[in-house]
């Protein structure tokens, strides 16, 4: 049961990186030709995206000065975070 929570925080993990590293490339003036900025823009896309839509969607980010960033990042990190307890308490439930 160990190795599977282990698994999970390690994917979770991997991810966070993958997702830092975008926030970071972002600010240089990187090419998107690079093959690893495809792949990061691959991983991260997908739980970006929904994030992005449900943001932009929302009344205090429709027309103020807040629609100029992009907040999904962070709300990904702190979705990621919650998933990390939400896992941890499951497993210490079966415990």
């Amino acid at each position: 049961m160990d190795a599977v929570q282990y698994a999970l925080n390690l994917v979770l993990r991997i991810f966070e990186f993958a997702l830092l590293a975008r926030v970071l490339i972002s600010w240089l003036p990187v090419s998107r030709d690079n093959k690893f900025i495809d792949l990061l823009y691959a991983v991260t896309e997908p739980v970006l995206a929904p994030i992005r839509n449900m943001l932009s969607r929302s009344s205090l980010m429709n027309n103020s000065m807040l629609s100029m960033m992009d907040f999904s990042p962070i709300v990904a990190f702190i979705l990621i975070g919650v998933l990390r307890n939400v896992i941890a308490r499951i497993f210490i439930m079966f415990l």
